[in-house]
């Protein structure tokens, strides 16, 4: 497989007037995670114009033309499971990719399983086999041999044939808009992720008061920083279990914190002082500074109920062609119950299942069933979709579009 190798900030300036010309372009990353606070880029990956291009971020001095140029408008970005791509351009430019195509989403758009791997897809939309070997590979290491770029380059060199396929099955489908309002979504909850602070998703949180959740907070914010600072990965720094169990001592003492088993190695004993400081912030807060506690479990009825409508979900999305994960989860389903049985403040924003394409989907068929507009029936126990839905005699269904929370 021919390919351009970019390795100097000339190549790459040149090969991004190239790309200004596309119409496509279909990007895959290799980055190693492990070692350093964020993520470190090794490779960058391109098909476009069909063409092939392999980036050496390791030799390039400067990759902000390429981000901008996979920012710019005028091209559709091709990309699978593209979280981690969207990132390093949001990270290097502030923007992300124009006008994404992630074709795992979009494949759970058109009823393939949900999240399908590179090469689950490749097998059943084209037939082929995909190329298992260098997934250990350290990209960080140099030089990289020719089996490792063809490696590498096999993960963009499908993505356009990917795409036309699904492409043409989602427009025989109507549901083009939904796999837009989709990668809108999934943007604005990667930009979410980067810019807001994380401190809730400690694991072991769950059962704390304001006040021990105010020093999880505190601690965090600490450990973010000397990670950042020492680039190294946050947990490594100081581990999820050390914080609760800090939080739930709640003692800026540095004796009572020495004593915690998990703090005598000397980077830590090194911090105490800095650990005691957290702390102390913590515990000096007002009353209404603290954060308030995570929502419990959900009342008894919803997990009832919760159960009996993702099963029926599940076979709502088979008969749609659909991938329920993508539809929603258990949790997303429970929230919808308790948004439309007043058991969630109506000021919030509606939950994921009363919005968009899902809303049309599902979400109204669910409000006629818990309004008592419609109910379900076995209509085949034999059949591959035996639920049928039907409006309840004297009912009238939810005007379509009408997503309101009821009084």
């Amino acid at each position: 497989m021919s390919y351009q190798s970019i390795t100097t900030d000339r190549q790459l300036q040149d090969y991004c007037d190239e790309l200004a010309e596309r119409d496509s372009i279909a990007l895959d990353t290799e980055f190693v995670a492990e070692d350093s606070y964020r993520p470190e880029l090794c490779l960058v990956q391109v098909a476009a114009g069909g063409e092939s291009a392999v980036l050496d971020p390791l030799a390039i001095a400067d990759l902000t033309p390429f981000w901008e140029a996979v920012a710019a408008e005028g091209h559709e970005t091709i990309v699978h499971a593209g979280r981690g791509e969207v990132e390093f351009c949001v990270a290097a430019i502030g923007r992300p990719p124009a006008r994404l195509f992630d074709v795992q989403i979009a494949a759970g758009l058109v009823g393939i399983e949900y999240p399908a791997g590179y090469g689950t897809l490749i097998s059943k939309l084209l037939g082929k086999k995909g190329k298992k070997h260098e997934t250990r590979t350290d990209w960080r290491r140099r030089p990289l041999s020719r089996r490792q770029v063809q490696y590498a380059l096999d993960d963009v060199r499908y993505l356009p044939p990917l795409r036309e396929k699904i492409h043409a099955r989602l427009q025989q489908l109507g549901r083009l808009e939904w796999l837009a309002d989709e990668m809108h979504r999934w943007e604005q909850e990667i930009a979410r992720a980067i810019t807001q602070e994380r401190w809730q998703r400690v694991s072991g949180n769950s059962g704390l008061g304001p006040r021990e959740l105010a020093v999880v907070r505190e601690l965090w914010r600490w450990r973010e920083g000397e990670a950042e600072r020492r680039d190294k990965p946050a947990r490594r720094v100081l581990r999820d279990d050390l914080i609760i169990e800090l939080a739930r001592r709640q003692t800026a003492d540095p004796k009572r914190i020495r004593a915690v088993r998990g703090l005598e190695h000397g980077a830590l004993r090194r911090r105490l002082g800095e650990i005691s400081a957290c702390i102390q912030r913590a515990l000096d807060l007002p009353d209404e500074a603290c954060p308030t506690p995570l929502r419990g479990e959900r009342p008894p009825k919803l997990s009832v109920l919760g159960q009996f409508l993702f099963s029926a979900l599940g076979s709502i999305c088979r008969q749609g062609e659909l991938a329920p994960q993508l539809v929603g989860t258990p949790n997303d389903v429970r929230e919808l119950i308790a948004y439309r049985t007043g058991l969630t403040d109506p000021r919030r924003e509606p939950p994921k299942l009363a919005r968009g394409w899902r809303a049309e989907f599902v979400g109204h068929l669910f409000d006629d069933l818990l309004a008592g507009r419609k109910s379900i029936r076995i209509a085949d126990a034999t059949s591959e979709h035996p639920l049928v839905f039907e409006p309840r005699p004297g009912t009238k269904a939810k005007p379509e579009g009408d997503i309101s929370h009821p009084a």
